[in-house]
Parts: C-alpha cells; sequence; structure tokens
C-alpha cells in the first residue's frame, strides 16, 4: 500500500440540506425555570450539531440495509454471466503479489472487527479516528486484488476508482451494490435504484424506501462535490480551463453546456465513491464533528462492518475463481497466526466455497460487529 496523503474534508452535509428549525417557545416550555429552559436550549442545541454526524450514520445504515435486503443465499454472484466468465492466468510471482494485497486487506478488516471487541459505546465513538480509514483500506485492498485478477495492476486510487466504475456498469456486481450515479452537474441520473428518487427522512431506515431514498441522496450529494472539484482542477489549469470569448479569461459562472463538457471526467459515482468519504483524516476539525455527536456508534460500527464482509466476500470470490479453489484454500491454510481461524475461514465456507461449487451454503455464523 502506498503512503496517502492527507484529504482535505469537504463538510459532508450541506447547511441547505437540513436547515436548522426555528426555536419558538411552546406554551409548556415557558412555564420551566430558567434553568429548565436552559437545559432545553442546551439539548436541543447539540440535537442539531448531531444532524450532520446522524444522517452520515443513515447514509451507511442504509447501505448495509439495502444489501442484506438484497441479498441472495450466494451474494447474487453465480448467476452473473462476468463473474462465471472471470479467469486468470497467474504466475507465482503474481499470485505472490496478490497474496500481499489479500494479507493487507484481512489485516485491516481484523483491526476494524477488533475495535468492537474491545470497547464500548465511549470507546467507538473516539475510534472512528481510525475506523473510517480502516473500512476505507480494507475494503480498497480487497478490490485492488481482484481488480489484479483482471489485469488492472494500479495503486492509482483514479485508476481503480474508474475501473470499478466501469465493473459495476458492465454488471460485475451483484444486485444491491449495481447502483451508480452518471450524468452532468444538475443533471444526474441513478440506477438500479428504483426508490432513489423519493425525499431522504433523518430517520434510521426501517423499510427499503427509505434505505433507497437515503443512498440517492448521498450518491447525488457524493457526485456534486466531485464535480465542483473537477471543475475547481480544470479551472486552475491553464490548459484545460474553460475561457470566455470575449476576456479570454477562465470563466467563473458556468452554464449547463459547461458542466456537460467536464462530465467525461466524472466517471461513474458508485459504492465506492460513498465509501470514499471515509477517508478522514487524524489531524482534521471534521472528525471531531462526528465524535461529539449525539448518534448511535455501536450502530455505525456495525454497519460499516456489515458492508465490509459483504464487499470483501465477493472480491475474495472473484479472486478465489481466478486462483483455483484448491489454491485458494491453501492461501488461507497459510495465513498468518492472528487470521487462523477467523472471519477469512469463515467467508470461505459460507460465501467462497458454496458459490464456487453451486451448493448451498452452511448457515453463517454471526462475528463480533
Amino acid at each position: 500500500m502506498t503512503t496517502k496523503t492527507e484529504t482535505r474534508i469537504i463538510p459532508l452535509i450541506p447547511a441547505e440540506t437540513y436547515p436548522a428549525p426555528v426555536m419558538n417557545v411552546s406554551p409548556a416550555e415557558a412555564l420551566l425555570t430558567p434553568e429548565e429552559q436552559e437545559q432545553q436550549r442546551l439539548a436541543d442545541e447539540a440535537w442539531r450539531r448531531s444532524i450532520p454526524a446522524q444522517v452520515f450514520l443513515n447514509y451507511f445504515f442504509a447501505l448495509s440495509y439495502h444489501i442484506e435486503e438484497g441479498e441472495s443465499p450466494l451474494g447474487g454472484l453465480a448467476n452473473l454471466p462476468y463473474f462465471r466468465q472471470h479467469q486468470a492466468q497467474l504466475s507465482e510471482g503474481e499470485v505472490t503479489a496478490l497474496t500481499k494485497l489479500l494479507h493487507s486487506c484481512w489485516s485491516t478488516e481484523y483491526a476494524l472487527r477488533a475495535t468492537a471487541e474491545l470497547g464500548d459505546e465511549n470507546f467507538l465513538r473516539n475510534a472512528l479516528h481510525w475506523t473510517f480509514p480502516q473500512a476505507y483500506h480494507t475494503i480498497l485492498a480487497g478490490l485492488q486484488a481482484f481488480l489484479f485478477t483482471t489485469g488492472v495492476r494500479s495503486t492509482n486510487e483514479q485508476v481503480v476508482r474508474r475501473e470499478v466504475g466501469r465493473l459495476v456498469v458492465k454488471n460485475a456486481y451483484p444486485r444491491p451494490v449495481s447502483f451508480y450515479a452518471a450524468g452532468a452537474y444538475g443533471d444526474f441520473s441513478i440506477h438500479r435504484l428504483p426508490l432513489a428518487g423519493y425525499k431522504a427522512g433523518l430517520h434510521i431506515a426501517s423499510q427499503e424506501i427509505d434505505a433507497q431514498a437515503q443512498i440517492g441522496q448521498f450518491l447525488r450529494t457524493t457526485r456534486k462535490q466531485k464535480a465542483i472539484s473537477v471543475r475547481q482542477q480544470v479551472q486552475t489549469n491553464p490548459n484545460t480551463a474553460i475561457r470566455s470569448q470575449k476576456t479570454g479569461k477562465p470563466l467563473d459562472k458556468w452554464t449547463a453546456a459547461h458542466w456537460q463538457q467536464i462530465t467525461w471526467r466524472l466517471g461513474y459515482t458508485t459504492i465506492f465513491d460513498l465509501l470514499g468519504r471515509l477517508r478522514i483524516s487524524q489531524s482534521s476539525r471534521e472528525i471531531e464533528r462526528y465524535v461529539e455527536a449525539d448518534i448511535d456508534f455501536r450502530l455505525f460500527h456495525s454497519s460499516l462492518l456489515s458492508i465490509v464482509s459483504y464487499l470483501n466476500g465477493i472480491h475474495e470470490t472473484y479472486v478465489a475463481k481466478a486462483l483455483g479453489l484448491e489454491r485458494y484454500e491453501q492461501l488461507v491454510r497459510e495465513l498468518p497466526a492472528h487470521l487462523q481461524h477467523s472471519f477469512v475461514q469463515e467467508r470461505l465456507r459460507t460465501r467462497v466455497q458454496p458459490t464456487l461449487l453451486g451448493i448451498e451454503p452452511e448457515p453463517e455464523l454471526k462475528m463480533a460487529a
């Protein structure tokens, strides 16, 4: 894994998305003592400060909910033409490089799982400093292992993002994670998520319409941020800037036609772009907004782990198909001590082997989240 540069954080929830409510004093509140009114005011303020973190939790719970609701017994892979045709010819040196990527993926997931086993709610709150990037990097390493078997050997995250976007659109992933957004700024379209157009609420998803509405909003805000970022990159580069025909200077105001000109640079926005929102620097003040919020941190952690386990299981199955099941089983038997008798073997038994052998999977043991 290459060293990552610190990421500048864009606020996850624009202020205009959820404007602060007008706080009128109700007749009941008027009967409170000044001390009680102050306590109520502080509680209301704490709730308002928690809204961005609550919405972020809603997004990842919605992803976990949508995956669980749409998952088939074999993960859906066995029915995909892309999966059935997947194969690779790998040298011993390439198998060694591939194994290194898998070990990185599994060791990071091991650390993510250990956090839940070691701590209480307060510990999980402060653990966001490392659980956010851990969730992202374990999935990234597993994705790189899968792409390695397709011939894509780059560690450049932009290349990885572009390639996986193409694979999502080509139906290389099961239905629960095959959704994506496309189109120019101001004219986004969302695919394979039929309920994404409904208005997202501030509550945790309790049915599929809630989950898809929240995922749809997450896709739109993420693609909007990407479009704005690409525009800034284009306009600050003298060789690519779109200029005024009158003055020759880079344009400050863009029309829909100008946004259309950079749409090709955006690629597709997929679940992997949503997970990219977890790349929060430990030194960034942005993370403190979530650490100090009043939300269910245990639910947040379990949602992340559910998504991680699902996606890593998909990538492991692709790798096993490329290597051959027998060679993959040998790789798992030779794991380092800390990964012996762990979630890796459990997913081999419940996800990888049943998919490749075409048999009904055994009931999955519930691992600590």
